[in-house]
């Protein structure tokens, strides 16, 4: 079980990306496509095109670790873009359990009560 604080960076690549990268794959995908260093402590989330498989991406600052879940049946809820040309979305860790849960976005919020600043 992954547990993560509030204060964590979390980003989301909309764009479904080959889930066969690497350590370095991955490393040059999360600089050149995203904009954002790997080692800075940030969750980085990815899927591949037909949405069943995850893969998240984050520094411990000793080094990078690498989660997997791969669905048997069904496919994740991904988010789209909201704007032309945007690579990426920022989620609350809440958020991404969420989704890896398998519950929809699109019609789930955050109380009020919930939010964080």
């Amino acid at each position: 079980m992954l547990s993560f604080g509030g204060g964590l960076r979390v980003f989301v690549a909309i764009d479904p990306c080959d889930m066969r990268k690497e350590f370095n794959g991955f490393y040059a995908l999360v600089t050149e496509r995203l904009g954002e260093e790997p080692r800075n402590g940030a969750l980085l989330v990815f899927t591949n095109r037909r949405l069943n498989r995850l893969k998240i991406h984050f520094s411990d600052r000793t080094g990078l670790r690498v989660c997997n879940k791969r669905l048997e049946d069904g496919s994740f809820s991904w988010p789209r873009a909201r704007e032309p040309r945007q690579l990426k979305i920022s989620f609350t860790p809440e958020a991404v359990m969420i989704l890896t849960d398998g519950v929809d976005l699109r019609g789930a919020r955050l109380r009020p009560r919930y939010q964080r600043e």
